[in-house]
């Protein structure tokens, strides 16, 4: 089980007290097996890493560029993240489909450079409400599995996040069965695409404490990728210990 945060554009020094106390209180959740990744801001990175270093917490980035170094003005290469002692990076999020015109193709290429700088590629798909009105939702998930996800990826370092676009950040979720049909979707793909290689596939929109439990139980959710409430450790620790034990 994976328990991933996403910070986005939120936090500045003051934030590592709260971060401390996520350290803190790690154990009561890693005892349970459960793995904790944090992503915040890029300019916190580092900090984050050397705190955490004698924890088990992990930390990650939110984007990276397919090149590891060149004239990219303000763009961060994989392999600077892992210098800044990330250990995984979320590549493809909607907002950054939506706010950057990132590609299918370009989101490919950055799980590539993912991974060829040594990180964790957490790959997010998902659709949006109209898609999901007019009963395109497992089209749109499959295609976009198929194009940003290349199939010569390591799966061990591969880690799909399903996020409804239009429950991110609006408290809206899913029905627990269009979780498990879309989860079980995306198990079939994965198999079809890394001969039956584990790929952990994470939930992600409108996770909180309250509603943890009964989405990590679901078939097929091996943990979250947790937006706002990652920000809090109360929040982000009481997800994950919510998560149930599995098989």
């Amino acid at each position: 089980m994976l328990i991933a945060g996403n910070w986005k554009m939120n936090g500045d020094p003051s934030s590592m007290e709260e971060f401390g106390r996520m350290i803190a209180r790690a154990p009561e959740a890693t005892a349970k097996g459960i793995d904790l990744v944090v992503c915040p801001p890029f300019v916190l990175i580092a900090k984050c890493a050397d705190r955490a270093t004698v924890s088990k917490v992990e930390v990650g980035g939110q984007d990276c560029h397919p090149e590891p170094s060149g004239a990219h003005t303000g763009d961060i290469s994989a392999e600077m993240l892992a210098a800044c002692g990330a250990t995984a990076v979320i590549v493809g999020h909607s907002e950054r489909r939506t706010d950057h015109n990132e590609t299918d193709a370009l989101v490919a290429e950055k799980a590539t450079a993912a991974q060829r700088g040594g990180l964790m590629a957490i790959v997010c798909v998902g659709e949006t409400e109209a898609q999901r009105d007019q009963g395109e939702a497992l089209a749109v998930v499959k295609r976009q599995i198929e194009n940003s996800v290349p199939t010569n990826l390591d799966p061990a370092r591969l880690v799909i996040a399903y996020e409804p676009v239009w429950a991110i950040g609006t408290g809206r979720t899913p029905s627990i069965d269009d979780i498990a049909q879309m989860h079980a979707h995306i198990r079939t793909i994965l198999e079809g695409r890394f001969a039956n290689a584990p790929v952990r596939i994470l939930y992600g929109g409108s996770v909180k404490p309250g509603n943890a439990a009964e989405i990590l139980a679901v078939d097929n959710v091996d943990g979250a990728l947790v937006g706002g409430a990652s920000l809090k450790a109360d929040d982000f620790l009481g997800i994950a210990l919510a998560a149930p034990a599995k098989s």
